[in-house]
């Protein structure tokens, strides 16, 4: 009699662990409450980032509705989603495919 071992990429550890590897993505949606100013100054105080970009971001918030500021480790990514709720604005975590 054989034992059959078990395929080891597909063990639920495996994909679990796949599922964890990714990035994800920390994205600021656009809100009807709060200022243009407002929003670029949070940019600035939870990312550290210099106007320039605080303010592109901003502005992609503004014209397309949301804006992708950053992305990574899901722990960190849900700090800055803490840390972005704490100021009021609309943030979310999501998955980074691929």
């Amino acid at each position: 009699m054989t034992m059959e071992m078990p395929d080891l990429l597909e063990s639920p550890e495996t994909q679990l662990s796949e599922r964890f590897d990714r990035s994800w993505l920390v994205i600021v949606h656009n809100d009807p409450v709060n200022l243009m100013s407002y929003v670029s100054m949070v940019f600035r105080r939870v990312f550290g980032w210099n106007r320039e970009r605080a303010e592109k971001h901003m502005m992609e918030v503004h014209h397309k509705g949301r804006s992708i500021v950053w992305s990574g480790e899901r722990e960190k990514a849900e700090l800055y989603v803490q840390q972005l709720h704490g100021f009021l604005l609309l943030a979310t975590l999501e998955q980074a495919t691929g």
